[in-house]
């Protein structure tokens, strides 16, 4: 029996030496989704991305040798969940090397934890305040530890107005256009509305009130007259499609002629099968070079990265998804400079997104815009990729034979390069 005790003692101290030695051999990494909350619409393409680039970076021999543990959780857009979910990640016997968060109020109200417990957070909010990681600006707090791919929601906003200025001369159109901001009154849509209201008057837009509407779908109808009323010639969608498709529609329906600008959540391949004619015309940013299935070496990647939640390869991905991968992609290169040069630490795991310049991760040319952070400026590119919806004809089909059949296309307008100016920095 005592022979048994001890053998039973040194398989049990094997068996978690063993346990220990696996978590030893594993980098942990939170990741926050919305598949059920207010923006599950775009949430749920970019949070499968992110759990397929991971799962096919684990195929691939991991980071450093290790494989990544992630912890995916649908917080449902709720603050609250976002805040316990950090709590748990950020606990020192559990400590997380880096977060792929998503939304615009969570991130803002976590910004101060990840500074102080220097947790990277690779966020789905393009907030200009999270790209200030000094607070040189003065308009918001320090933001270290914060980093987003792609251009600023306010940036992105910037470039659609200077487009919509270039338009209204175009078209020889007499007198001052006219301006509104629409959305809900959430830290989303909200985030860029002063930087655009300001370059709009300093454009020669005459500036209206702005209209509310939530997040979720609904009868817009009023929002639409009042639209008409206003006798408003360009109006910004803040929110995402699935509210922005109930206004395009009421819209339709009231007869009202408006150039609608929206933002890059505002619209995608979904959102116009879902408006129909009502989205032809929206013109709205794209954060990757190319969309699914396009002409570049990278499209390859993104494909295989697709297969590890579709092994068939029929789902069509819109762009969210593309855009995903490239968020994924510069986490994990990140994280494989860190294993490098004294572990994969949040700390180190920050440092590595300062090591190179216009850098697009390994496999995805042609795909990811070239993008470079500082130390003083989060900002990862300037450049703005601004596309058209179009759509010629019935969109009740499917995804795929409506992209393949051209019935939906995404055209592009043009690309707008902007200065770094620092009036601009921070909001």
């Amino acid at each position: 029996m005592k022979t048994k005790a001890l053998l039973s003692t040194a398989s049990l101290a094997l068996a978690i030496a063993a346990f220990s030695a696996g978590a030893q051999a594993q980098i942990a990494i939170g990741h926050l989704e919305d598949r059920s909350g207010g923006t599950a619409d775009v949430g749920t393409p970019f949070g499968q991305a992110v759990a397929d680039t991971f799962a096919w970076v684990n195929k691939n021999g991991g980071v450093g040798g290790k494989q990544l543990n992630v912890d995916t959780n649908d917080y449902g857009y709720q603050v609250p969940r976002a805040i316990a979910l950090y709590k748990k990640w950020s606990a020192p016997d559990n400590k997380v090397a880096a977060i792929m968060g998503w939304g615009t109020a969570d991130t803002e109200a976590l910004t101060g934890f990840l500074a102080q417990d220097k947790i990277p957070d690779m966020s789905g909010s393009y907030a200009a305040a999270l790209s200030d990681p000094e607070g040189a600006s003065g308009k918001a707090k320090p933001a270290p530890y914060n980093f987003f791919y792609g251009p600023t929601y306010s940036d992105a906003l910037r470039a659609m107005l200077m487009w919509a200025a270039e338009d209204w001369k175009a078209k020889g159109k007499p007198g001052k256009p006219k301006y509104v901001h629409m959305g809900a009154n959430h830290p989303y849509p909200n985030a860029p509305k002063a930087a655009g209201e300001a370059l709009a008057t300093e454009l020669g837009f005459e500036v209206l009130p702005p209209l509310v509407f939530a997040l979720s779908p609904g009868d817009y109808s009023s929002q639409c007259l009042s639209l008409k009323s206003s006798g408003a010639n360009y109006a910004y969608l803040g929110n995402t499609p699935q509210s922005n498709v109930s206004v395009l529609k009421a819209c339709k329906a009231a007869n009202v002629d408006v150039q609608f600008l929206g933002n890059v959540w505002g619209m995608d391949e979904n959102g116009a099968k879902a408006a129909g004619d009502a989205a032809d015309g929206v013109v709205f940013p794209l954060r990757t070079a190319v969309g699914w299935g396009g002409d570049a070496p990278g499209m390859k990647t993104v494909m295989e990265i697709s297969k590890m939640s579709d092994p068939t390869g029929k789902v069509y991905r819109p762009v969210h998804y593309v855009a995903a991968v490239c968020s994924a992609l510069y986490m994990k290169e990140a994280l494989d400079w860190a294993a490098k040069n004294g572990g994969a630490t949040g700390e180190n795991v920050a440092k590595g997104f300062y090591q190179k310049k216009d850098w697009v991760p390994s496999g995805m040319e042609g795909v990811c815009n070239p993008s470079t952070w500082t130390e003083k400026d989060h900002r990862g590119t300037m450049k703005v990729d601004l596309y058209r919806t179009k759509v010629s004809g019935a969109t009740d089909g499917d995804i795929n034979d409506l992209m393949g059949k051209g019935t939906i296309k995404l055209e592009k307008v043009k690309s707008v390069e902007l200065p770094r100016k620092p009036e601009w920095f921070g909001w």
